[in-house]
């Protein structure tokens, strides 16, 4: 089963700081056949202005991945952690019993990125945060885990959740293919180009279960973002 969701029926919120597209029910937009898949509960397009973001405030048991796709986002948060994260690299923060944290948009242009909240396997726990460059090279022609929670996916950054977070870049015409385990739950968006299979332009995305493999060919130069969710 592969259910289409194209980026211009997605929810949508324009705070003028903040220029928010949602693939599922999230804040003001509610769709009962849109509150998660499998285990995973968010995924945002945020295009954050230059000089703003988001200011402190308060999660618990919920994994949080940020995937920059322009600019850089710096992240503070309660615990006294501090980092910048740039384009094309990844942070995680596992709010386990707590935390408060801040994401700004410090830089002189438009931040882009897509905001991914995973369900925990268990409530509560110490609250983390940790954050690493994944070079674009690295991913060329085939995916690589970026966040996970299974322990044999070497330099992943950790979550707390039966899930991995993927990437990659294609050549146009390059293709490549996920085996997704039984009873799985993917979630396939572009962040650039266009993809066939199942037809995906930049910031589509497809919800997809039921399939042993998912087949990918690149219509144009392409970077994927891929969540394989329980």
């Amino acid at each position: 089963m592969i259910e289409k969701r194209p980026f211009a029926k997605l929810g949508h919120a324009d705070h003028g700081w903040l220029d928010a597209h949602h693939h599922f029910s999230f804040a003001e937009y509610r769709d009962p056949a849109r509150m998660s898949w499998g285990n995973l509960r968010v995924w945002n397009d945020d295009q954050i202005a230059a000089g703003s973001g988001f200011p402190a405030h308060p999660h618990r048991d919920m994994e949080i991945v940020t995937y920059v796709r322009q600019g850089a986002i710096t992240h503070r948060d309660s615990l006294g952690n501090e980092g910048r994260t740039e384009a094309g690299d990844v942070q995680v923060m596992s709010a386990g019993s707590g935390i408060t944290h801040s994401e700004y948009n410090l830089e002189g242009v438009e931040t882009r990125l897509f905001q991914i909240w995973i369900l925990p396997d268990a409530a509560g726990g110490a609250p983390d945060w940790g954050a690493r460059p994944f070079p674009k090279a690295d991913r060329s022609g085939r995916f690589v885990t970026l966040a996970s929670g299974f322990e044999d996916d070497g330099d992943a950054l950790r979550i707390r959740a039966h899930a991995r977070v993927l990437g990659a870049t294609l050549r146009k015409g390059e293709s490549l293919s996920y085996d997704l385990g039984e009873g799985r739950h993917a979630y396939l968006v572009p962040s650039e180009g266009a993809i066939d299979g199942v037809r995906l332009d930049a910031r589509d995305g497809a919800a997809i279960r039921d399939m042993p493999s998912i087949q990918i060919q690149a219509i144009e130069d392409s970077e994927l973002v891929l969540v394989d969710a329980a």
